[in-house]
């Protein structure tokens, strides 16, 4: 034991500087390996390009029956058509591993990305032949400049009517530039170029070329893109990028290794981002082979490996030699702007989809993701009434939200927060969004109405021949129930993105939901004909037969104010009928909310109960007599 503290000391007091760990770690170049991060905006094909890599390269058998988008192996990303969870696959081509990673393209996970990108040395950069670059393949692609990769162009779906890929590099080239690319970046760019159709299975070096197969693409990854460099004699340096995690062995650190070579069995001290270290015995190695981890003895430098037996390990933990410690540059993550407290649910219908409704196993559940998903920020509250979760946006937060649901959790979330900042000067800072809205020309003035009425402001307006481009700079506040405005003054006809962008000042006060909402006065089975006269006062959540209970929100009046309605109300029977008594009450179909959807919609005084088969709103006192007394007490009506 005093020995192992005398390593421990001797590993903190010995280690160098930076400059001298990236003298040891580019010794040589390991042309065996290449690692290649595949970048790209929401549903611009990057899942289904990797499935074509995967095929080329002999992945799968001849007969072999292989669904599509393989990677996104998760039931939430096969529905949503996006890739939440960055993942590790590797190919072998002509004798050359080539490591993938496969980053997702929304900016709610680039906690995700931006430590994965670590791990490569150049980037496909994928970009829709017809809509060119977008918002978020900004975010991404900010990320890989800064860390200096190399960026290969593939422009995708070049087989749509609309495809102008010309156009598309264009403004793959101005959008690097914007974002502080290297001339050496913009030359190797300029000259490497792909024209591919992932669905179709082909890329090719120029358009016209006839041939039907991923080959181009492969070679040039294998000829132009540059090998790692790491020299496998020198001194241990590895970094934890990712946490994996197993039921059996605990945590899984997997990392690059930029020096040296890591063995089963081996002692090594591992450093904290706060600089404090520990000695700790590799138990188990694996690197990545096609679709799953092989294990091996030995992983050496340029390539990628997951390490077993390091307790405790986290984000931007070294792995590096006792004797002669490298130094490696912390890992910072961007940090999270929205939080959301999770509290047991206290609905009257409580227990009657899930199995799981104990505040107990609520805070069980979400320290175990704490375990796992270092992007979240996660902790009790100090009165212990709930769990306090933050996270980059709304859907990073849904996506968790519904992985519960689906394990058969019962909870209830309050609106979600902004998490504030303060400057030097003691100011107050808020996060700042970049949202982009494409939508017909006759419609923009509604649209720009609508981001004025919420702090939002337009920086940039491009008008097309069949549509007009909007960029507006807006707090994250107003952002939320946004995306629904916008379609409602476009009729549908617009394409909304947003990504985070900034803290910026505080931008004061924003009005929340202007119209009120209907509330039910009972806990009863709706009926349709008190719906039916309810209706005419504005738009409805619910349908006949649904159950709903005193303080549900089952509509929203078409006017400011709160109103409680009589859901369970019947006709009053008479001795007399008319000739239009038998026909049946025609009711508009209920508006239906996704989890997102109710997150942004609700006020401060509301809540959204979560069950395996239903979302519901809901006031946080049910109770209207109660609900009224609350609001004299905190100001909120005249007594």
């Amino acid at each position: 034991m005093q020995q192992e503290q005398e390593q421990q000391a001797s590993a903190q007091q010995a280690q160098p500087q930076p400059q001298q760990a990236q003298e040891t770690s580019q010794d040589m170049q390991q042309e065996h390996i290449r690692n290649i991060a595949i970048i790209a905006h929401v549903d611009h094909g990057k899942t289904t390009l990797v499935d074509k890599l995967l095929k080329a390269a002999g992945a799968f058998r001849d007969n072999q029956q292989v669904q599509e988008r393989i990677l996104d192996s998760n039931d939430q990303e096969r529905e949503r058509g996006i890739t939440i969870l960055a993942k590790n696959i590797s190919i072998e081509y002509q004798g050359i591993k080539i490591n993938i990673i496969d980053t997702p393209g929304h900016a709610d996970f680039g906690g995700e990305v931006e430590r994965v990108l670590k791990m490569a040395d150049a980037a496909l950069l994928l970009v829709d032949a017809a809509e060119g670059p977008m918002p978020q393949t900004r975010f991404v692609l900010q990320h890989a400049i800064a860390a200096n990769l190399k960026i290969l162009l593939v422009i995708n779906k070049v087989d749509k009517p609309a495809a102008n890929p010309e156009n598309a590099i264009n403004q793959s080239l101005d959008l690097m530039m914007d974002l502080g690319a290297k001339d050496d970046q913009l030359e190797f760019t300029m000259e490497h170029v792909i024209y591919a159709s992932a669905s179709l299975g082909f890329a090719r070096m120029h358009p016209t070329d006839t041939n039907n197969d991923m080959y181009p693409l492969l070679n040039m990854i294998v000829n132009e893109l540059p090998a790692p460099n790491g020299n496998p004699e020198a001194p241990l340096a590895m970094q934890c990028v990712t946490i994996d995690h197993s039921d059996y062995v605990g945590r899984i650190g997997v990392g690059r290794i930029y020096a040296g070579t890591i063995h089963t069995g081996d002692k090594i001290a591992v450093v904290k981002n706060d600089g404090t270290s520990q000695v700790a015995t590799v138990k188990q190695l694996f690197t990545f082979d096609y679709l799953g981890k092989k294990e091996c003895s030995a992983v050496g430098a340029g390539d990628i490996g997951a390490v077993v037996g390091i307790d405790h390990t986290d984000i931007g933990d070294v792995y590096t030699s006792i004797d002669n410690p490298v130094h490696l540059e912390p890992i910072e993550i961007d940090q999270p702007t929205l939080s959301v407290v999770f509290e047991a649910s206290t609905s009257p219908l409580v227990g009657r989809d899930g199995d799981i409704v104990g505040a107990r196993q609520l805070k069980e559940r979400l320290f175990n993701e704490a375990e796992n998903n270092v992007t979240m920020h996660i902790e009790e509250l100090p009165d212990k009434t709930g769990v306090s979760v933050a996270g980059r946006g709304v859907l990073h937060l849904s996506v968790l939200m519904e992985q519960m649901r689906r394990e058969g959790y019962e909870f209830q979330v309050g609106r979600p927060q902004v998490l504030f900042k303060k400057d030097e000067n003691g100011s107050r800072l808020e996060p700042i969004e970049q949202a982009v809205v494409e939508c017909s020309g006759e419609y923009a003035g509604k649209v720009i109405e609508v981001f004025g009425n919420v702090g939002g402001t337009m920086i940039n307006m491009k008008t097309g021949k069949t549509h007009t481009h909007l960029d507006f700079k807006i707090p994250t506040r107003g952002i939320m129930g946004l995306k629904t405005r916008v379609m409602n003054v476009t009729h549908g006809d617009a394409v909304f993105y947003h990504t985070f962008l900034e803290y910026g000042p505080y931008a004061g006060d924003i009005s929340a939901r202007a119209n009120g909402a209907m509330i039910s006065m009972s806990t009863e089975k709706a009926v349709a004909y008190a719906l039916g006269t309810l209706q005419d006062r504005g738009t409805l959540f619910i349908e006949p037969g649904c159950e709903c209970y005193e303080g549900m929100l089952v509509g929203e009046r078409s006017r400011p104010g709160d109103l409680v309605v009589n859901i369970a109300k019947t006709k009053s029977l008479g001795n007399q009928r008319s000739s239009t008594a038998d026909i049946a009450v025609q009711l508009t179909p209920p508006k239906t909310f996704t989890l997102e959807e109710a997150l942004e919609y609700i006020i401060d005084d509301e809540l959204v109960e979560v069950t395996p088969l239903h979302i519901r709103m809901r006031k946080r006192i049910l109770n209207d007599t109660e609900r009224r007394k609350w609001r004299v007490r905190h100001g909120m009506v005249d007594k």
